[in-house]
């Protein structure tokens, strides 16, 4: 099992599987929710129906204590219903190594706060009526009702609070995910003592002549102690919360929360929300809820964090055209989808209306959210191309930092014909330097990304990093003297050579005591080009740098096609560490320059050098009171749109490690983020495949006969007595 996985996690997975209400899922615990009324429909209507009320009235106990008794027992029967899944937990603890039993146990604590909110419910319908079978049925209707009230009144904001938290859909769902919030705890509490309430009121309306006035009153105050108490349970300034889990995958990361920390002042989130934009559902009003949930981490650090939303209609770049057919002006456009949403057109701000608040043009209009801080300062979050489309915490605490700590500046020199970051074009670097849609760019990582061209302006010296690609032409004396005094006062660099670049990029690199090698590395594969490399990370890169550090053990590679070796002196002050390196076949090859229909073949006595070489080193040297560091790398297209953005058949290709590794060393770790969480250690099970089977029966087989000697043992029993 490879150590992504984690044994508890999937044992959890498939107790969460009965939730939530009435889904159709083919597990032990599916059709839990027919148990409850069956069993509590008797509790009190059987009383009734027989007659055997009227003993207990004349018992010395009083209403509280019939109600309390009735409920007692619900409670040891739901022990007994979630035996198995202790029986479950002590297996884990004892057969999986370092199991995490908390993750285990806080999910059966919520489902059975949930059975036991289920039988409250059930005790108190029982209590108003003599037959058994109503008793039932008006159970499975109040739990339908609290299941399914949650999806009423969602566009509406007074009423979307009310029924999201009436709602008993889902809440075991944290729980199940290892954490404890005080408002879902709350919640289970509020339902018991609630319903616990009302039979004890119902018993004692038919106990003693009340006035019909008083006991509605008397109902009335209960409801409104309970709203009361379960609004001021949901206040974000209110709310506990308690991370079961040993990796703490419910909570933010240490480095989000030291960010979280320092933003002192009010912090506001608002959604700009485009009814013509693919992306229009995430934001509307029957959405909210279930938005402001993506922040809840957040809002758990910083409970007086804001969510506004603006809606607006305007030109997007969308999927939508084909509802919208027949539609020849915006303002058409926007009242047809309007009408299909079942929307009120006059929420929504026109092209003109949203322009004096903020111009999105840059954007393409597209679904986008504005941080802003008390003091006045902005950063942009967005929705990426990806599966996961939403920003995770690592692009989040990115835009939050930028309002805390300087951003890295990056600086790309221009001309010369060097990789462009603003074209999108195979070879050029958009995607990696400033695509606002990719995941792990740069500017989406909290770097701020510039281009620079030496031959008209000088270094500006808030430059932290310089990126220097393919060179074709030789600088000018004025952009090397440039240059120059930057490496000069320790400025940091990524410089990218290529082959058949080599004389031109040397003068560059010599002064680090690094040399670009002649030739074209050649790898012989069967179904590749030979001038396709495959790098491997080195083991001292692993252990240094932590972005290399899982590719390495899960044996990635990176894709470099035209790629030059580089050999270095360490003479030159440098200390110098091989990042990616080629196998040991590999030699640079000085004869053949066309891949395609000769076939290469290694001549030593050419010049032609066999063996590992490296493809990418990193390195460091004291500069004052700053250590500068510089990548460089024997290809150039390694990071490029076409190779980043490809798949090869055959390889596990990780390049944008490179990327990640890079500027994270270079930006001295500030960013990209480190918000990788520990891997799991319950990893492993200690039982052998052939043993798995008879564990299988056991638990299908072996267990529920066991159980059902017991229960068929205890009835024997009583009926003896």
């Amino acid at each position: 099992m490879s150590s992504f996985d984690t044994v508890t996690t999937l044992i959890l997975s498939r107790l969460a599987s009965f939730l939530p209400f009435f889904e159709v899922i083919p597990e032990i615990f599916s059709n839990l929710y027919l148990y409850i009324p069956l069993l509590t429909m008797g509790l009190m209507s059987r009383e009734y129906s027989s007659g055997s009320i009227k003993l207990l009235f004349s018992s010395p106990v009083t209403n509280s204590q019939i109600i309390l008794g009735k409920y007692i027992s619900v409670l040891i029967y739901n022990l007994v219903l979630i035996l198995p899944l202790f029986l479950i937990g002590i297996f884990c603890s004892i057969f999986i190594k370092n199991p995490d039993l908390g993750l285990l146990f806080t999910g059966i604590l919520g489902i059975y706060l949930l059975i036991c909110a289920y039988g409250a419910i059930g005790l108190f319908m029982s209590s108003i009526t003599s037959y058994q079978v109503v008793a039932a049925m008006g159970t499975l209707a109040v739990l339908a009702a609290l299941n399914y009230v949650g999806d009423i009144g969602q566009d509406y904001a007074f009423v979307r609070d009310i029924t999201y938290w009436l709602s008993i859909s889902g809440r075991a769902y944290e729980f199940i995910g290892g954490m404890i919030c005080s408002e879902d705890l709350l919640y289970f509490l509020l339902i018991i003592v609630f319903f616990l309430t009302l039979s004890v009121l119902r018993l004692r309306a038919g106990r003693s002549k009340i006035s019909y006035a008083k006991t509605w009153g008397t109902y009335g105050v209960v409801v409104v102690v309970a709203l009361l108490i379960g609004y001021v349970s949901t206040l974000p300034s209110m709310k506990l919360y308690y991370d079961a889990t040993a990796t703490g995958r419910n909570t933010l990361t240490q480095v989000s929360q030291d960010i979280m920390n320092k933003l002192d002042g009010k912090l506001k989130i608002t959604s700009y929300v485009n009814l013509l934009d693919d992306n229009y559902g995430i934001g509307l009003p029957s959405q909210l809820k279930s938005d402001r949930e993506r922040f809840e981490r957040y809002i758990r650090f910083k409970p007086d964090l804001e969510m506004d939303y603006v809606y607006y209609y305007d030109e997007a770049n969308s999927q939508l055209d084909f509802r919208l057919e027949g539609c020849k002006t915006i303002e058409e456009r926007a009242k047809k989808m309007a009408n299909i949403l079942d929307l009120d057109l006059k929420m929504f701000l026109t092209p003109d209306e949203i322009k004096e608040r903020i111009d999105l043009a840059s954007e393409g209009n597209r679904f986008i959210r504005v941080v802003e801080r008390e003091n006045g300062q902005k950063s942009i979050l967005r929705l990426f191309d990806d599966t996961e489309k939403h920003p995770s915490e690592t692009e989040i605490s990115a835009a939050f930092k930028r309002f805390v700590v300087k951003s890295p500046k990056v600086a790309f020199l221009v001309g010369h014909d060097m990789r462009n970051i603003h074209k999108t074009g195979d070879r050029d670097y958009n995607r990696f330097a400033e695509n606002q849609y990719f995941r792990h760019s740069l500017l989406t990582q909290g770097f701020d990304v510039v281009t620079l061209d030496l031959a008209k302006d000088d270094m500006p010296e808030d430059i932290d990093i310089v990126v220097i690609s393919e060179v074709k032409t030789p600088f000018i004396e004025v952009e090397q003297e440039r240059l120059n005094k930057y490496i000069a006062r320790g400025g940091n660099l990524f410089i990218l050579g290529d082959a058949r670049r080599q004389d031109i990029m040397n003068p560059i690199v010599e002064q680090f005591g690094v040399t670009f090698m002649p030739g074209t590395l050649i790898e012989i594969k069967e179904n590749d080009s030979p001038s396709l490399i495959i790098g491997h990370i080195t083991k001292d890169a692993a252990e240094r740098f932590k972005p290399y550090t899982r590719p390495y053990e899960f044996g990635y590679t990176v894709t470099m096609p035209d790629a030059t070796g580089l050999s270095f002196d360490v003479s030159k002050g440098y200390n110098v560490m091989p990042i990616i390196v080629t196998d040991s076949l590999s030699w640079n090859e000085l004869q053949t320059t066309d891949f395609l229909d000769d076939i290469p073949q290694y001549n030593p006595e050419t010049g032609e050098k066999q063996g590992v070489i490296p493809t990418v080193l990193a390195l460091d040297r004291k500069v004052g009171d700053k250590e500068q560091r510089i990548v460089i790398a024997g290809d150039a297209d390694c990071v490029s749109n076409g190779e980043m953005s490809k798949s090869r058949n055959g390889y596990a290709s990780t390049n944008f490690t490179i990327v990640t590794g890079t500027f994270k060393w270079l930006s001295y770790d500030e960013y990209p983020l480190d918000t990788e969480r520990p891997n799991p250690k319950d990893n492993e099970v200690y039982i052998s495949r052939d043993a798995r089977k008879l564990v299988r029966y056991g638990w299908y087989g072996i267990m529920p006969v066991v159980l059902a000697a017991i229960g068929i043992t205890i009835l024997a029993r009583r009926k003896r007595r």
